[in-house]
């Protein structure tokens, strides 16, 4: 994943964000525990709405540790973990794996070639333990590759394969919250990928790499369409949460919905300005 489902520090309690730290920093362990120091180079905020997400429907027993870190070697860090952080190692671990074998694939790149080979051994414990979310995210990796290699325009069609993937790993349990959990999870990945291709887009025109909405940015009313298709997936993600029982941590939760999913756009809004005063006084 990519980094956009954060918490939006400045809008939450301290008591909350410290929380919000503490399940960050349980994964991080939990990596490590796991599958060692490789494992933990896989760690993804996103993946942190996850666990509270389905710790709060379920009401895992959480444990409450302190340990130091590479990041933080002398001060002891709290940390959160249960079932769900487990979990959640799992499936960053096989989401790396199969990114970094796509790369290898896709482009030859070493670094995608030396990683898959590094989690191989590791991952496949965790491949034989949840088949199901592993076929998924494998084929829609693999389809998500297709239709860059064939330089698809239409954002919706690769946008829809992290959509699949992303809905598949948020269904801890196949029970009576499936269908509003697989709702957050497609619509979630869709934002997630749409966001990605629209930070990356400058760099990828100057590159002359793919991304899915270089067509779009060609055609009138880009940048409302794009705020639009945004709104859109965070909207549909919004109303299959607010569906579901959650109590523990709403507000955190809420706060990374309606607020930290937009941190990185109005980054780049910020950008854009100041590159626009920039133009300005240069003529």
């Amino acid at each position: 994943m990519f980094g956009y489902v954060t918490a939006n520090e400045p809008e939450l309690k301290v008591k909350d964000y410290h929380k919000y730290k503490a399940y960050y920093c349980g994964l991080c362990q939990s990596l490590k525990r796991q599958y060692g120091s490789a494992g933990q180079l896989t760690l993804a905020y996103d993946m942190t709405f996850v666990i509270i997400l389905l710790t709060s429907l379920y009401e895992s027993e959480t444990k409450a540790e302190s340990h130091r870190c590479k990041m933080h070697p002398l001060k002891p860090q709290p940390m959160l973990e249960n079932e769900i952080t487990e979990y959640a190692a799992d499936m960053n671990l096989i989401m790396a794996y199969y990114h970094l074998e796509d790369d290898w694939k896709d482009e030859k790149k070493v670094a995608g070639l030396l990683g898959s080979m590094t989690l191989k051994r590791k991952v496949e414990k965790a491949i034989r333990k949840y088949p199901r979310q592993s076929r998924v995210i494998r084929e829609e990796m693999a389809k998500l590759s297709e239709y860059e290699s064939q330089g698809i325009q239409e954002v919706d069609y690769p946008a829809g394969c992290f959509g699949r993937l992303m809905e598949e790993m948020m269904v801890y349990k196949e029970d009576c919250w499936e269908q509003q959990l697989r709702g957050i999870g497609f619509y979630l990945g869709k934002y997630i990928y749409i966001m990605d291709a629209y930070e990356d887009l400058d760099k990828d025109l100057e590159k002359g790499t793919y991304n899915p909405l270089k067509k779009m940015h060609e055609e009138a009313g880009y940048e409302e369409r794009c705020r639009d298709i945004l709104c859109m997936m965070i909207g549909e993600c919004a109303r299959n949460f607010e569906i579901l029982p959650c109590v523990l941590d709403v507000d955190i939760l809420r706060n990374i919905l309606y607020d930290g999913v937009w941190k990185h756009y109005r980054k780049i809004q910020e950008k854009k300005s100041e590159e626009k005063e920039d133009d300005k006084e240069s003529l």
